[in-house]
Order: C-alpha cells, then structure tokens, then sequence
C-alpha cells in the first residue's frame, strides 16, 4: 500500500485506515468473526490505523479484544476525549487505555473540538510522558474548517482529521494546504458522504478509463480521488463487511489519478 510522511516526525503510515463509527459498536458477546476478518484485511492489505472514539459505544473494547492474538503492535491506535472538563477528560483517556488494552496509545485527537483547549494541555503532558505518541484535533462540517486551521496554526498538534470526498471538496480551499504549509498530518472522515456516493453510483458502471488507475469499483473511486491529493495522509472508510474492507485498502495501491484525472472524475460524478 502506499504510505505518506507524519509531517511531524517523517514516520510512514499507510494511506487506507479503518474507521470504527457504528461498525465495531457491536455486543462483546456477539459474533466477532466478521470483524476479526476485517482487520485480517486490513492486515493482509497493508493498512495499520484503526481510528476510534469514545462516542462510538463499544468501539475501543471491540478493537480491544480483537488485536489480543500477538498483532496489536503491528497497528496505529488512535481515538479521542470527547467531554467536558480536565478530570472528565482525564478519565474518559484512561478508559481508552484500559479497553484498547494498550499501554501507550499512538493518537489521541480531541473530538469536534469539544473543550479543546482543557483537552490539549494534558495531551501535551502525555505526549511528553510517553504515553501517546502523537496529539490531533477533528471535526466534520465544513462549517468548522475555518476553526481547525485556525488552531493548527496556533497549537503543535500533530494530525487533524476532517471530512473531505469528491462531493465535499470544501477542505481544498484552506484546511489541505494549511495543513501542509503546518507539518500536520491529515485524517478523512466520510469519504462516502455518509454513504450518499453509493446512492448516487447506484446501478451505473464505472468509466471505461478507471481500470486504467486499478480502479475496480464505486469504493476505489470515491477512494483513489481522495489519496490522490498529496496533502492527504491517510482516510479512515469505516466497514464490518470483509469483503468490502478488502476492497477498500486495495484502494491504496498505484497508480493514482494524476490533476487532469481528478477533474474528470469530478465531472463525471457531476454528470450522474
């Protein structure tokens, strides 16, 4: 899979991430075997960062459980504190901690910007202690584009993740290139629109010319338009279909759209 720098350390990470919003929201006594498949996909595909949140119910003790099998340290563990207040926050963390089972998680992000000032300050503390590798911010309307590239101008922060697909292409206008200009490493959330491409895509076939990027389905589409902007550094499409996670990191592979392709692509989504 290709892989883009972590501009604040030239770390590697792989393009194709797993997002956990709903899918892994699942009963601990349920059967995992899906999901266990799914990060077997992910693993076999080349992916590491599984991106999760208190807010997604049992995310974090699913993803927990599922890596217990000698292969957690081949993944990029990132979530949020998503609360009011330092304690609050303080504990909502170490809940992270105990249900990822890890001893050092490598992301945290404060989610929608919630507290984020009270937020950063112990995440600066902890990154200093050792025990998260890397510090974000996230949001996903366009709404509050203008926000975060305030702030990554402001704080040192490592990553800030945002919406951003070939229907949504707000994020060029500003956030994209402040990030780069800043050394921060990007996230895309809703890489489908919240599944609105699908719809839109339904029951019509791909271009003719997308087999000429490896693109072999609506998923690689939608994906390879979004890798190919080189201020992305990686999109967390959430899944619990194997199948669909297997096609979804397959996305990552070369050969990406050059500038003329993505204008094509745009025009003939726009067509639809």
């Amino acid at each position: 899979m290709i892989e883009r720098k972590i501009l604040s350390t030239g770390e590697m990470i792989p393009v194709i991430g797993l997002g956990t919003w709903q899918s892994f929201d699942v009963s601990p006594t349920s059967d995992l075997v899906s999901l266990k498949q799914v990060l077997t996909e992910m693993r076999n595909g080349g992916g590491k960062l599984i991106d999760s949140s208190p807010m997604y119910g049992r995310s974090e003790e699913i993803i927990g459980m599922l890596t217990q099998d000698g292969q957690a340290d081949h993944f990029f563990f990132a979530t949020k504190v998503w609360i009011q207040g330092e304690k609050e926050g303080i504990r909502q963390m170490e809940n992270s901690f105990r249900k990822f089972r890890r001893p050092v998680i490598d992301l945290v992000q404060v989610h929608n910007l919630v507290d984020w000032k009270t937020h950063l300050k112990t995440l600066k503390k902890w990154k200093e202690e050792g025990r998260i590798r890397y510090i974000g911010i996230t949001h996903y309307t366009d709404s509050m584009h203008d926000e975060l590239s305030k702030i990554i101008r402001s704080e040192k922060i490592d990553f800030v993740q945002f919406n951003y697909s070939i229907s949504d292409r707000n994020a060029e206008k500003l956030l994209l290139p402040t990030a780069t200009d800043g050394g921060v490493a990007t996230l895309i959330n809703r890489p489908f629109g919240e599944g609105s491409l699908f719809k839109k895509v339904r029951g019509k076939p791909l271009p003719s010319w997308a087999n000429e990027y490896a693109i072999e389905s609506w998923s690689q589409f939608f994906l390879k338009f979004i890798i190919s902007h080189l201020a992305v550094t990686c999109v967390i499409p959430a899944t619990s279909n194997p199948a669909h996670a297997k096609d979804n990191f397959n996305a990552g592979l070369e050969p990406l759209p050059g500038e003329s392709i993505r204008k094509k692509m745009i025009e003939w989504m726009e067509k639809l």
